[in-house]
């Protein structure tokens, strides 16, 4: 048995030892702690199912592809691998989306290769920045996101220069 196995039960055991000695009703507590998470899950819903809409409206309309083409003469005067464009257009949007063309690229040109390393520091220095914003703002009731989009995609730009950089310093 490692000491992994046995975290999650001493962090239940010490809640339930903490409760215990505090004098809490732990069921009481537990049912108004999931209550309130149901009451959360439920209020970021409409919000969650509108960004995956929309991710699925960008992805299957063409709109992806036609970013990419747009993109792809600005791409090569930098020397940013062609292969890592769908990559960098879909991470801000879809984390299984963005997955699924990180293993396309893992299969097709190996986890070794300039075109792996760069995409797993792509993948590992970006966030889906619709998603997320979609999700924490939504939970807090926050409507108007003003420049957190923007800041998001911008930190994004920082982080495919990044992958480019570090990829050809370390791998080229």
């Amino acid at each position: 048995m490692n000491f992994s196995d046995l975290i999650m039960p001493f962090v239940v055991g010490g809640i339930l030892f903490y409760g215990i000695i505090a004098d809490v009703d732990i069921y009481s507590a537990f049912i108004e702690g999931a209550m309130d998470g149901a009451k959360s899950a439920f209020k970021v819903f409409p919000y969650i199912l509108a960004v995956i809409f929309a991710i699925n409206l960008f992805i299957h309309s063409g709109a992806e592809e036609f970013i990419v083409s747009m993109l792809r003469p600005v791409t090569d005067i930098l020397g940013f691998p062609p292969e890592l464009l769908s990559l960098a257009v879909i991470k801000p949007l879809s984390g299984g989306g963005s997955l699924g063309v990180f293993q396309s690229i893992l299969d097709n040109y190996g986890a070794d290769s300039f075109i792996g390393r760069s995409a797993s520091i792509l993948m590992g220095s970006s966030e889906t920045i619709f998603y997320t914003t979609a999700v924490y703002f939504g939970a807090v009731g926050i409507t108007n996101t003003r420049h957190t989009v923007k800041v998001g995609l911008m930190a994004h730009g920082a982080s495919i220069f990044a992958a480019l950089v570090v990829g050809r310093l370390m791998f080229m």
